[in-house]
């Protein structure tokens, strides 16, 4: 008897011995240690990982007023930063450096605004009687062309262009819209107070969003900073160098034919060339088109001409020495950036999509190496109050 019960016979406990055991059932773990799991886990991943990126990007362009004014303060601030950085070796108090550079750049801004506006209205008479001139001189040309064109359809086009001319549309389209403006006004300030911050305190900003890191996450935070600054400065400065020998030229060019509007033809030139592939081509194309209708089709084809001979001594001989390597990104992804930007924010992300882009191709270059320069590396981590 054995203790719980009778003993079980001898020839029933070697038949239990002889057959195998039964196979162990597959957990959860097992299932999912395969190929097929571990695919299955990284597509998990990554689902969750663009959901957070989905969840963020909704979320800016929701706050589009907060966010596009920093990112153009952040821009900014990084092209000028320089200026204050020299202004301060010199002796000069970081506040007053500061006021220096803000001030300068408005008063630039504001220079460039006044010569646009003084050169519209000073010559918008005069270019619209020398459109008038320009299309009689069109629809004479296109009269003579081998496929017929009925009077009735010039003489439509002709009205819609009058009257395009004479009203308040043009002047007005610009600033339509109350909410609009005042979404632009207040964005505007909100830009020059964070720019302010950000050329006085910039540093110690960055010193205060790395307080909870420490060792080599503290030190990967200095790299991707001082990286991240030196893209967007570079990049901004190259740029605005390029394009103002672009708009110079363009706009000597202009007035030589006898093209109107001559000053804010060439500031639109300057501000189409931080969007690149597309800008320099749609300011070629406005310059032909005023062209075209205020001194004729010949003077369009030469102004063609100039913008095509200015690009190419762009792209070939000032470009690659001014920017260098601020700019290291492949066509492709300039032009995905650029559709992104485009989509999310309109002409404004266009502007910024690219420096943007460069500034974190540049973060992941430095994000595990090489440490910081010794200019810009710290003995010891400094104290943020």
């Amino acid at each position: 008897m054995g203790l719980f019960g009778r003993r079980p016979p001898p020839q029933q406990v070697e038949d239990a011995l002889a057959r195998p055991a039964a196979a162990p059932t597959r957990t959860a773990g097992v299932l999912w240690a395969d190929g097929l799991g571990r695919a299955g886990t990284r597509a998990v991943q990554v689902l969750a990982v663009l959901a957070v990126v989905a969840v963020a990007v909704f979320a800016l362009t929701r706050l589009t007023l907060v966010v596009i004014p920093v990112l153009i303060a952040l821009v900014l601030a990084s092209a000028i930063s320089p200026v204050v950085g020299t202004l301060r070796r010199r002796g000069v108090p970081s506040l007053l450096a500061t006021w220096i550079a803000l001030l300068g750049l408005l008063a630039l801004l504001g220079g460039i605004v006044w010569l646009v506006v003084r050169a519209v209205v000073n010559q918008w008479e005069d270019l619209r009687d020398q459109a008038l001139d320009g299309f009689d001189e069109l629809q004479a040309y296109v009269q003579s062309l081998p496929f017929d064109i009925t009077d009735e359809q010039i003489a439509s086009v002709r009205e819609s262009a009058v009257g395009l001319l004479q009203s308040d549309a043009v002047g007005s389209g610009a600033i339509a819209g109350v909410s609009q403006t005042a979404d632009f006004v207040a964005g505007f300030f909100i830009m020059v107070v964070v720019l302010f911050f950000f050329l006085k305190d910039g540093p110690k900003i960055w010193e205060f969003l790395l307080r909870p890191f420490d060792g080599e996450r503290y030190r990967r935070g200095q790299r991707v900073g001082a990286a991240t600054v030196q893209a967007l400065g570079g990049y901004v400065r190259g740029t605005a160098i390029v394009a103002a020998v672009d708009a110079v030229g363009i706009g000597i060019g202009l007035a030589g034919v006898g093209v109107p509007l001559v000053i804010p033809l060439s500031v639109l030139v300057f501000l189409l060339a931080f969007i690149p592939l597309v800008g320099a081509t749609v300011a070629g194309i406005l310059a032909a088109l005023v062209a075209l209708v205020a001194v004729g089709p010949v003077q369009a084809l030469i102004v063609v001409g100039i913008v095509v001979l200015v690009n190419q001594l762009e792209g070939d001989f000032l470009q690659p020495v001014v920017m260098g390597r601020s700019l290291s990104l492949h066509p492709l992804v300039i032009l995905f950036a650029l559709t992104a930007g485009t989509v999310l924010a309109g002409i404004t992300g266009a502007v910024l999509a690219v420096p943007i882009a460069a500034s974190v191709w540049r973060s992941i270059q430095v994000w595990d190496g090489p440490d910081l320069p010794a200019r810009f590396a710290r003995k010891k981590r400094p104290e943020v109050v």
